[in-house]
């Protein structure tokens, strides 16, 4: 069996409260099975063109979500966020932060985007930080030792923005119904993984039954 064939992608979006929930544990999972699954993390647009808008009228709801996940799994969110959500004048918009990661996926020679998806709801969901304003990816760019001059040059760029709507389009056709979902893709086959929420152990088990399957399948 061909092993670089094996891409256990990570459809999440950077606004979705149980995609942060999720994120640290798919970090687990590319650690756990580097050298045979690579992990690709791709953005869903969850809100983004005339969705996109003020955080008032979510607010009630994402509090309300933000509780369950924090509770189902262990996640923090930040008094930060939850003042930024009080206020109500945020703008909840997917595309930024998609095309942030879009940009760190071209930049990062060390596939650690699954790391990077992490930290960029860290900033927002712990930190409170405003995903619409390029100081936060500059901070960002810092952390993970990249030139932030360069990933800002990147991210302010109408290529890229391309390249996020095309992304975009990818998981649309995928005909993925919401966020996380967990796709282990082997040549043109997908096996899904997960659909929500799932706690590691679930994650890990599933992921090396998937791997028996195909490697007899392979061999077969």
């Amino acid at each position: 069996m061909a092993t670089d064939t094996l891409e256990l992608l990570y459809i999440f979006d950077p606004l979705c409260g149980w995609c942060y929930g999720t994120s640290p544990l798919v970090q687990r999972l590319a650690d756990e099975f580097a050298g045979r699954v690579s992990v690709t993390v791709l953005s869903g647009g969850m809100i983004t063109g005339e969705e996109a808008g003020p955080i008032r009228q979510m607010w009630p709801y994402i509090q309300q979500a933000s509780q369950q996940v924090a509770q189902v799994t262990g996640v923090e969110f930040g008094e930060a966020f939850r003042q930024l959500g009080a206020a109500g004048e945020y703008r909840l918009d997917s595309e930024p932060p998609s095309r942030a990661l879009m940009v760190f996926k071209q930049l990062d020679p060390l596939e650690r985007e699954a790391a990077f998806a992490h930290a960029l709801q860290r900033a927002h969901f712990v930190d409170g930080q405003d995903l619409n304003d390029p100081a936060t990816y500059a901070a960002l760019a810092r952390a993970f030792s990249l030139d932030p001059a360069e990933f800002l040059r990147w991210w302010d760029n109408d290529a890229s923005r391309q390249a996020t709507q095309h992304e975009f389009g990818v998981v649309q056709r995928l005909g993925v119904q919401g966020f996380p979902t967990l796709v282990l893709a082997h040549g043109s086959q997908g096996y899904v993984l997960a659909r929500g929420y799932q706690p590691y152990e679930q994650l890990k088990a599933g992921l090396e039954q998937l791997l028996q399957t195909i490697s007899a399948d392979s061999a077969s």
